[in-house]
Formats: C-alpha cells, sequence, structure tokens
C-alpha cells in the first residue's frame, strides 16, 4: 500500500525566522470546527469508509470537508446534514460566510470556492 503524503502550502518561506507551512488537514479542521457554529446544520457527514470507521470508534473530526490548497488559494467542500425548519438558503449561506472567514482570518488564505452538499435534513430532537 502506498504511502499518503501529507500536503502543507507554504506561508511564509524563510524568512528570518524561518518557514511557516500549514497541512491541508489544519484547514479541514478550521473548517469542521466552523461548521459546529452555525445554527441549522446538524454534523458534518463523510464518505461511505469514514461513516464506517466511526461506527467502530475511529473517528476523524474531518470527514466530510474535502480541502484543494494551490499556492494561497483555497477551495472548500463541505457535506452536511441540516435541522427540519431552516431556511436552506440562508443556513448554507451562512456557513460558506463562516467557513471562509475562519479560514482567511486563522491562516492569510484567500479561499475561492465553499461549496456545500446537503446530505440530508434531521428532526430536531
Amino acid at each position: 500500500m502506498e504511502k499518503q503524503i501529507e500536503k502543507n502550502v507554504c506561508l511564509t518561506e524563510g524568512d528570518e525566522f524561518g518557514t511557516v507551512k500549514i497541512a491541508n488537514d489544519v484547514v479541514a479542521m478550521i473548517t469542521a470546527l466552523a461548521v459546529t457554529e452555525v445554527e441549522g446544520v446538524s454534523h458534518m457527514v463523510g464518505t461511505i469508509p469514514n461513516e464506517i470507521m466511526s461506527k467502530v470508534g475511529m473517528k476523524k473530526q474531518t470527514k466530510g470537508v474535502k480541502v484543494d490548497i494551490t499556492e494561497k488559494n483555497v477551495s472548500v467542500d463541505v457535506a452536511v446534514n441540516l435541522l427540519y425548519g431552516y431556511n436552506i438558503p440562508t443556513t448554507c449561506s451562512r456557513l460558506q460566510d463562516k467557513i471562509k472567514n475562519a479560514i482567511e482570518t486563522m491562516t492569510g488564505l484567500n479561499v475561492t470556492d465553499v461549496n456545500v452538499r446537503i446530505v440530508g435534513i434531521e428532526m430536531p430532537e
């Protein structure tokens, strides 16, 4: 099996103190945390293998998030379940704004896309 190489983006290239690099997983974690702060979003939904792994106790906080970084630009895809009763376009717009602001504020990278895929609707308890 091939070992997956972690992707990094370089923020500063050898200034007086050294180089700063951010792993794609860090940007994915920032996205995941931003998602939890938006009212009307139930939770993120991962791929089938991620869902199976979470059932056996191996949870990954960034399931349902895909991050593509090219130079200083970021494109994010996120899959979520929404709560019943919330306006879908309004909730998704808030979600896109929250993710974009969180990534740009914390990393200084430029967010070009935040694509939201609604996988399901859940009834509140």
